[in-house]
């Protein structure tokens, strides 16, 4: 039974697409078959696995989405790209932004990548969508198409400031076009607990949050090992395996793998 899971946050720079290399290559080593999906036009995802032109690839997520939308066959491998960590890629690039705009004038457009996962999710365990930082159009349809969404925030101020709003969306989501969304969990990102700040912000969080939502246990410490392997097109696990991030995103790994149980 594959699970779909939407890593969402309209604040950008709060470890989205870290988090979703990072969980989605952790549930690989787990032993599971995983899809991550780049839903963001700036292809941070395509280019966090090593494809550093994402503009150049031929076959993305907006491909596949305006095929839907034209009703064109299309054949589930297309665009899918392989990892050597063990997961499945599909690509984005800026062919996205203007796809989300010609969305606008689709009929039942927020449905559009639901299809296509309907399709695909027979081949995996897992599926990652790693959304945009917005609340757009793009965004809306990974809600729609997910068992659940994983909030990544960063133990700071603003980002905590922006929950109220995505959490509202969500609920919006929820009640009007996909009653079986779920959170996944809060994720506390970029942790530096050797300060006051970060020990306060995690603790408003558990406070504001808690008794609602899952918040992990586990929390993501900051670390420039975790920035580097952005450029180095590989998770945390080929880059510092025994590293404290590399510790962390596998102990969340267990964490998604025991709320399926």
């Amino acid at each position: 039974m594959c699970r779909v899971i939407a890593i969402s946050n309209q604040k950008g720079g709060v470890g989205k697409t870290t988090t979703t290399v990072n969980l989605g290559i952790g549930l690989a080593r787990q032993g599971k078959k995983v899809l991550l999906i780049d839903a963001d036009p700036q292809g941070s995802l395509t280019a966090s696995l090593g494809y550093v032109e994402p503009d150049e690839i031929g076959t993305t997520l907006a491909t596949i989405m305006m095929a839907i939308i034209n009703e064109k066959e299309f054949e589930i491998t297309d665009g899918i790209l392989h990892h050597k960590e063990n997961v499945d890629l599909l690509p984005a690039n800026i062919e996205l932004s203007a796809l989300e705009v010609t969305m606008g004038n689709v009929m039942s457009r927020e449905l559009i990548m639901k299809e296509y996962i309907e399709a695909v999710r027979t081949e995996y365990d897992y599926i990652l969508i790693d959304c945009m930082p917005s609340l757009g159009l793009m965004t809306i349809n990974a809600l729609v198409a997910a068992d659940s969404v994983l909030i990544p925030v960063q133990a700071a101020y603003l980002p905590v400031k922006g929950l109220q709003q995505l959490i509202h969306t969500i609920a919006m989501v929820k009640k009007r076009l996909n009653r079986q969304l779920v959170f996944e969990g809060i994720l506390l990102t970029m942790v530096d607990f050797r300060t006051n700040y970060a020990k306060d912000v995690a603790g408003k969080v558990r406070e504001a949050y808690g008794e609602k939502i899952e918040i992990f246990d586990t929390v993501i410490p900051m670390s420039v090992k975790a920035a580097e392997t952005s450029a180095e097109g590989v998770s945390i696990f080929s880059h510092c395996l025994n590293g404290k991030v590399a510790k962390a995103y596998e102990t969340i790994a267990k964490e998604v793998l025991g709320n399926e149980e």
